[in-house]
């Protein structure tokens, strides 16, 4: 990207060279599907919005590259339109820190590639709730490297399903789309021993929202 494109922010001339590594990246991610114009116009306005809310100003690079790569998949979605078979769900909570990271651990590790799986905040937090970590990894699921992030348009307008965690009137709401309500109590705060049940819960949620999406789990 030229200086031009840029965002009006101060970046060192390390993160300069992350971000068009990043941008490199996710041209040879999306290579034959995406070209490298639509490519890097996303990744500019990706981090011009997380620049004025990112909390961790140094690990702003690779937000910028994980939050263009979710909405250029979602992208790619809404433009093969009709002939994506396979459903996406986006988990919207407030902070994309605690439950809703819980519920993309457990859907992705469940169906693995049969479902888009998609994550983010209204208000991303600096970093993910390390007793939700710690509940996923009793049972086999790491969320360590996850990054919370905001949502995006793309991303809401591709997916089959939005479910909402908490999120109240910050959730956005487009016409059409289905919405389905979590009622959970938020794991921020809590110990490991009262994050399990709600770890538990969500997964008793994520294999409902399968079965009514016609997806089987891979494992038990």
């Amino acid at each position: 990207m030229s200086d031009a494109e840029r965002p009006a922010t101060s970046l060192t001339i390390e993160q300069r060279l992350q971000i068009r590594q990043g941008a490199e990246r996710l041209t040879q991610y999306f290579a034959g599907v995406l070209n490298a114009e639509t490519i890097e116009r996303c990744m500019t306005d990706s981090l011009d919005q997380l620049a004025q809310t990112a909390r961790l100003p140094n690990w702003l690079p690779l937000l910028a590259e994980r939050f263009a790569k979710e909405r250029l998949r979602a992208l790619v979605r809404l433009e093969a339109g009709a002939s994506v078979t396979t459903p996406a769900v986006l988990f919207l909570c407030v902070h994309n820190a605690g439950r809703s990271q819980m519920a993309a651990g457990w859907l992705r590790h469940l169906a693995g590639q049969q479902v888009d799986v998609f994550s983010g905040g209204s208000e991303p937090a600096e970093a993910l709730n390390q007793g939700a970590v710690a509940a996923m990894a009793e049972v086999g699921i790491d969320i360590a490297f996850e990054l919370p992030q905001p949502w995006a348009d793309e991303i809401v307008r591709a997916a089959d399903v939005v479910v909402t965690m908490g999120c109240g009137d910050a959730c956005p709401l487009f016409p059409g789309k289905r919405y389905v309500d979590w009622e959970l109590d938020d794991p921020a705060g809590k110990d490991i021993e009262h994050i399990r049940p709600i770890r538990d819960e969500i997964a008793r949620r994520v294999r409902t929202l399968m079965t009514e999406l016609d997806v089987q789990a891979i494992v038990r």
